[in-house]
């Protein structure tokens, strides 16, 4: 074995043991830790190839989907995802599964099955042939914490001289970093050269726009639908070509769709009925199979009532809590599974009354959880799956599985906590709603978004500097809040939160 096949397996291993120490990693820290990642795929960086930075694009849309929605606790099982990225060609690519490019770079495809997000960045950097030295920077803010039981705690994070770097021809992570740190590009310098492609882009997409706006308008006037929807980022083209679809049904068989009166409809990868109420339209499914959903829909709204009944006698049991979704958190689950949920925690309540008063935890919320458990890499991370917790905005989440009595001195210990969190959090909503309003008149905006994983408090600092700024190339256009600088296929500008002025 070479030199350098031994020095990269002690790499491996030592970083495997630093691993296994690491607590669950949130948004901001996923984003970070994936930089290097970002760095390599941005579409920015390939503005002469506009295929592969299409691919690009829609590849890092439907990875933020995936990260997203494992950032709420105790995410359920979720589908395979093949992703396909063009990347900046680097030495240190040795993945069988790449094909080089002659342009400069090469396609990576991976599929992801990861559980946690942890795992989820590990994977992309590792089949990304990326180095994850830097990560060991994520336990500063843990130091505190002790290393898990039955685990060889590792202390010191090697940081490997100059020279072998220049031996083995391997990438400097802390080198590279600060590179990335010293081009991030000003937020006026970016806008100046990247502002006449997202018009041009933007007014390419214009007609495509008012087509959907069109057939959103008439579909929900003809069939008295409260909204449409979709659960993910897609373009304007797509949505216009699903809408168009259900037009055609609509004409084909104008019967099917009469069941949907007073609904939301949300195209979806999967069909169905979820928590919520709304009626999913898979994507991939055909009209037959939109038609048998539309013939299910009353024997959907029946278990609908029944969930709802289920929510009101669970909030008597529980002091007057109720149970709510976050769409924050990740998509609702179907109504079916959602009611079986409901059932088997009501029965473990009625079997262990709690000694609650009806009204005590009156005015908060709670976010119920079914723990699935799939194969976990790292099993040592594994938290106890019937342990209530508190979220950061306010709600409890509760596991299915927890144990009564435990969960009531939980609900009683933590009610004043919970409390100040849900005001706070309502408090920074209305700051964030008005901040938003705010910049959107100042700045003659065309609208003005963020992606989920980009907190109130965030969104409020960010609006407010820009309105000091007031860049006068955003007039006019789409622009999302997000945590890197992109301009996606129909013109909408993505700058990131802690821009740099």
């Amino acid at each position: 074995m070479s030199v350098t096949a031994v020095l990269q397996s002690s790499t491996r291993k030592c970083l495997m043991l630093h691993f296994l120490q690491l607590r669950a990693l949130s948004g901001a820290e996923a984003v970070n830790a994936l930089r290097p990642f970002y760095l390599a795929v941005h579409p920015d960086f390939f503005g002469q190839h506009p295929r592969e930075r299409e691919v690009n694009e829609n590849s890092l849309k439907r990875l933020n989907g995936y990260l997203e929605t494992l950032q709420k606790s105790g995410s359920r099982y979720i589908e395979p995802t093949k992703l396909t990225f063009y990347m900046r060609d680097t030495k240190d690519s040795s993945s069988t599964q790449t094909e080089s490019l002659s342009s400069g770079f090469r396609s990576v495809s991976f599929t992801l099955r990861t559980s946690d997000v942890l795992s989820t960045v590990m994977e992309v950097l590792g089949s990304c042939s990326l180095s994850v030295e830097h990560m060991q920077e994520l336990r500063g803010s843990d130091q505190t914490k002790g290393p898990l039981k039955g685990v060889v705690p590792f202390y010191r994070p090697i940081k490997w001289n100059k020279s072998y770097y220049a031996f083995t021809g391997f990438r400097d992570p802390e080198q590279e970093l600060e590179q990335a740190r010293r081009v991030e590009p000003v937020l006026k310098v970016w806008l100046k050269n990247n502002q006449p492609k997202a018009v041009k882009k933007h007014n390419a997409s214009l007609p495509r726009r008012e087509e959907l706006s069109r057939l959103k308008r008439e579909l929900c006037d003809r069939f008295d639908l409260l909204d449409i929807r979709w659960q993910r980022s897609w373009g304007v083209a797509h949505k216009c070509s699903q809408l168009q679809s259900l037009t055609r049904l609509a004409q084909q068989s104008p019967d099917a769709l009469i069941s949907l009166q007073g609904h939301t409809i949300v195209f979806a990868d999967q069909s169905g009925m979820n928590s919520s109420g709304h009626v999913l339209l898979g994507t991939m499914d055909v009209h037959h199979q939109w038609t048998k959903l539309f013939m299910q829909l009353p024997s959907f709204r029946g278990l609908q009532h029944q969930t709802d009944c289920l929510k009101e006698r669970i909030s008597f049991l529980l002091g007057g809590a109720q149970v709510v979704h976050m769409e924050r958190l990740g998509p609702a689950r179907p109504i079916a599974e959602h009611y079986r949920v409901l059932s088997t925690f009501h029965k473990k309540l009625l079997s262990q009354r709690l000694h609650l008063h009806p009204r005590s935890l009156h005015g908060l919320t709670m976010v119920l959880e079914k723990y699935d458990t799939p194969a976990h890499p790292y099993k040592s991370l594994d938290i106890d799956r019937s342990t209530p917790s508190l979220h950061q905005m306010g709600h409890f989440i509760i596991p299915s599985t927890c144990d009564p009595t435990h969960l009531q001195h939980f609900l009683q210990s933590h009610a004043p906590e919970a409390r100040h969190l849900t005001l706070q959090t309502n408090r920074l909503l209305t700051e964030e709603g008005a901040a938003l309003k705010a910049c959107l008149q100042t700045m003659s905006l065309k609208s003005l978004s963020k992606e989920p994983s980009i907190s109130s408090s965030q969104m409020i600092q960010c609006c407010s500097r820009l309105q000091e700024q007031q860049p006068p190339l955003m007039q006019g256009l789409h622009v999302s809040v997000s945590h890197f600088y992109s301009v996606l296929q129909d013109g909408e500008l993505c700058i990131p939160w802690d821009w740099h002025s």
